[in-house]
Parts: C-alpha cells; sequence; structure tokens
C-alpha cells in the first residue's frame, strides 16, 4: 500500500501560476482531504510507461499525446472519453501502419483541468475579474461568483479524474497532464514502501509547462521529487543552457524515459530555433525523448475573435521537426497535440474543411482549438508519411 508523505515540503522557491485563494482553512482542509485519498495512479504502471518512453527516446517507438486542451467537469465530458481513446488509438494504427513503429498512446486526461494563463484578470467592459483558470480553479461564465477561486474544485478534480479513468478501457493508454496547481499535485505524491521511491499518483506522466519550467521554480522542484516521467514545454525563448540545466535538475541519471523535450516553436520559429538545442543536448549524452506540440505555436485569432490554428501551420511545425532530427542523427519521437474524437470546428482546414467563417458552428473548447476527429486522423496519417520520406 502506498503511503502519503509528510505534508508537502515548505519551499522559498517562486510557483508561478498558482491562484489567488481566498480562503486558507478550506484550503487547508482540502489538502488534507486529498492526502487521504488513495493514488489516482499505480507505481508499476509509471514504471511500465518509463520503460516504453524509454525505447521511444532509444528511436525504437514514437510518443502519441494528445487530448483536450483543458478538461471539463460534468457528465458530458465523461460521455466523451471512450469516443477520445477510440480516436486516439485510430491515430496510433495509422502511425504505426505508416512508420512500422510501436505506437506509445498517453491521454491528456484525467487530470487536465488546471490551465496557466498569460494574464491573472481578465477585462470585459468595466468589469474585471480574475481569469478563468481551468474547471480545478473557477468557472468558465464571467461572473464573480464563478470566476472565485475555490479549493473544493481540486477534490472534484480527484474525483473526476477517478471516473475519467474507470471510462478508459484497460490497457488502451496511460494518462498524463500539466503539474500546474502545486496544492494539488503535492497533496497526491505517494512513497513506496517496497521500494521508498516518490511517485505522483495524480497521473502517469507529468508536463511542466512553458511559463513555469524556471530552474529555479518551484514546479521544477516538484517534479525533480517523484519518480514519474516528466515531460518539459519548451518553446522559442528557449536556450540550450536552460535545457541542460532542466536535464541536470530532473535527470542527473540520465535514465531513458524519465525526460521528455515537448517543443512549441511554431511553424515560422521552430527551423530557427530547434536544431542548436537539439544538438547541445544530444552532445550532452542525456537520453531525452524529443516530442513536437505543433500546436501551441500556431495559434491564430480569427476576424469572429474566436481562437484558433491552421492545419497548415500544424503539419508545416511537424514537417520542420522531423526533418531537423533526420538532419542531426536524431530521433524525432513523437506529437503532443490537442485533439477530440468529437466533430467540433475549431481549427481551420482539414479534407473535410472548416473554414473562418463556420469556426463558431460547433465550437465547445474551455480553452484553446482542438482538432477535431477527422483533422486527428488526417494529421496522423500525414505525420507517418513525413517520418517515412524524412
Amino acid at each position: 500500500m502506498l503511503t502519503a508523505p509528510t505534508r508537502s515540503r515548505h519551499t522559498s522557491r517562486t510557483a508561478a501560476q498558482q491562484p489567488a485563494w481566498i480562503d486558507p482553512v478550506t484550503l487547508h482542509r482540502v489538502i488534507g482531504d486529498l492526502e487521504k485519498q488513495p493514488p489516482l495512479v499505480q507505481p508499476r504502471e509509471v514504471d511500465r510507461l518509463r520503460e516504453m518512453l524509454g525505447r521511444a527516446a532509444a528511436g525504437q517507438a514514437l510518443l502519441l499525446q494528445g487530448g483536450h486542451c483543458a478538461e471539463t467537469f460534468g457528465e458530458q465530458a465523461l460521455d466523451e472519453v471512450e469516443n477520445n481513446v477510440g480516436t486516439l488509438r485510430r491515430m496510433g494504427r495509422a502511425l504505426s501502419y505508416g512508420t512500422g513503429l510501436p505506437i506509445v498512446p498517453v491521454g491528456r486526461m484525467a487530470g487536465q483541468y488546471a490551465k496557466p494563463r498569460s494574464r491573472s484578470t481578465e477585462t470585459r467592459g468595466e468589469v474585471e475579474l480574475p481569469s478563468y483558470r481551468g474547471d480545478a480553479v473557477n468557472g468558465p461564465e464571467f461572473n464573480e461568483r464563478d470566476r472565485a477561486p475555490d479549493p473544493w474544485r481540486m477534490r472534484t478534480v480527484y474525483d473526476e479524474s477517478a471516473a475519467v479513468l474507470e471510462r478508459i478501457p484497460d490497457g488502451a493508454c496511460h494518462v498524463s497532464h500539466e503539474a500546474l496547481l502545486l496544492d494539488y499535485e503535492n497533496a497526491l505524491v505517494r512513497v513506496d514502501p517496497e521500494t521508498g521511491r516518490r511517485y505522483s499518483g495524480s497521473g502517469h506522466m507529468l508536463w511542466i509547462g512553458e511559463r513555469t519550467r524556471q530552474l529555479d521554480g518551484a514546479h521544477v522542484e516538484f517534479a525533480a521529487g517523484v519518480d514519474n516521467p516528466i515531460g518539459v514545454k519548451v518553446g522559442p525563448t528557449a536556450t540550450a543552457d536552460q535545457l541542460l540545466g532542466l536535464v541536470e535538475l530532473l535527470d542527473p541519471g540520465h535514465r531513458p524515459g524519465r525526460l521528455t523535450f515537448i517543443t512549441r516553436m511554431g511553424a515560422e520559429g521552430v527551423t530557427e530555433v530547434l536544431p542548436e538545442l537539439v544538438e547541445k543536448v544530444a552532445s550532452s549524452g542525456s537520453p531525452v525523448l524529443w516530442v513536437c506540440d505543433p500546436m501551441h505555436g500556431n495559434t491564430r485569432t480569427a476576424d469572429n475573435g474566436l481562437k484558433t490554428r491552421w492545419i497548415s501551420d500544424i503539419a508545416a511545425e511537424v514537417h520542420a521537426f522531423v526533418r531537423i532530427h533526420r538532419a542531426l542523427g536524431t530521433h524525432p519521437g513523437g506529437l503532443h497535440l490537442e485533439m477530440t474524437g468529437s466533430h467540433v470546428t475549431e481549427c481551420v482546414g482539414g479534407f473535410d474543411p472548416v473554414t473562418s467563417e463556420t469556426l463558431g458552428e460547433r465550437y465547445t473548447s474551455a480553452c484553446d482549438p482542438r482538432l477535431n476527429r477527422g483533422q486527428s486522423l488526417e494529421l496522423a496519417r500525414l505525420a507517418a508519411d513525413l517520418w517515412t520520406r524524412n
């Protein structure tokens, strides 16, 4: 039986992107309750995923990571889980068939309820309220009651994540999310009594976002203290020294499958920035797994004000990612996508094209635009071709 460690380690490090909780008594009560709950995932499952990611890092497999930008609470979201997992598995079959490599499917699910924001507040007219930070923190409606950060929502995250895991078919995929809310993440760390190793019980794989990957920050400190596979989002401002510093802090033992760099450069920036980063990290001897997130660097605002992404930009970044790794003799290790198995109209393009004019017809994302089912499968087939040709 896994045991809860002593209450979260105190740290003087800055924790970026945390909510301004207004009720410390309730926060303390929620954290205490979460510390008593069983972990959502087990060490043997985590270790198994790390082994699989290690093979991907060695060029013997590909990681396919996908799911919602931000999960939401409620039965409707739970009803979509099986369809989303099914779409991810179909994408994996297409990618495997085209490349001849086994696929490691990992869902962005069962924990992806919190989102970083570029601004802490949102203003409409003369009204200023806290920004929506995902259902783990507050609600999307623009009113004082919905936007007030509520610690009890973290308890709901646990219950909803457990319900999602129950609806994932056995053996279909591991789960992952951004380890953003440190109150929640620390409360679910458990110690394996057989090995003494510390694991996050909130998900099999966790990642640190572009906004929270500071070397001296609390998120990196947290990730260094658990034995799960860790991803780090890497944007166009990243430097080789920063990535080498992350390697030293998060994977000093150079364990295959422990550390994944998820690049999100944008179609215009990837060619200029990525080669030096890959080359210098590879020269260090680190067995990092490199994965392409072609979504976050390619967000646009349509004429109707909706955020969107163009399939042509997404494909261009994937193409450049593969081409750069082939030129350097390194392995382009997979894809990280925001996608859904539903027929939404949030990204522009595809064989059954979504246009700028039809974006609003079925735009249901809680935050950023996702590939729909058809676009996801098209991209998987295109990616398989790119991996084979380059």
